[in-house]
């Protein structure tokens, strides 16, 4: 194993026990459960909006609660960490960037300006059942952004 690897495997340890944003959310504009059969993996995926500048809506707070392995936990503590404060289109920028990287197989390199530390999944694209693990929460996220764009009523 590389460097980098062992880098990108202590950030997912790191980050599946330090689970940024876990727990609830009071007052959600959305939320979205996914479950992930093949593993047992499930969350739930609350997010509260914002106005930004221009207009823009931004993520105020984007909390989870979930059970799983230790790759689900740390992608979505990383996501947490990553949209708050950002607008709605550069989060859906962001999930559409890592879905991307773990559709490649590991062939390329990941950009770490766009990702941060969800470049530290990269390794996972390798392995095909671990895919939908990582994706979990940037899946709900994503049924939570489009559930938030619909009108009320």
């Amino acid at each position: 194993m590389s460097g980098l690897e062992g880098l990108y495997q202590q950030i997912i340890l790191d980050q599946s026990k330090r689970r940024n944003g876990d727990g609830p959310l009071e007052g959600a504009d959305a939320e979205h459960h996914e479950y992930n059969p093949t593993c047992g993996d499930e969350i739930t995926v609350r997010v509260k909006l914002a106005p930004g500048a221009e207009g823009a809506e931004r993520i105020d707070t984007l909390a989870w609660q979930g059970d799983g392995c230790s790759i689900s936990m740390a992608s979505a503590s990383t996501l947490a960490e990553l949209v708050s404060g950002r607008t709605v289109d550069e989060a859906r920028e962001l999930i559409e960037a890592f879905r991307t990287m773990l559709r490649s197989q590991g062939a390329g390199e990941p950009d770490e300006d766009v990702l941060g530390d969800a470049i530290a999944f990269h390794g996972v694209s390798k392995y095909v059942m671990r895919v939908k693990c990582a994706m979990l929460a940037w899946v709900a996220l994503e049924a939570c952004l489009a559930q938030a764009a619909r009108p009320a009523g």
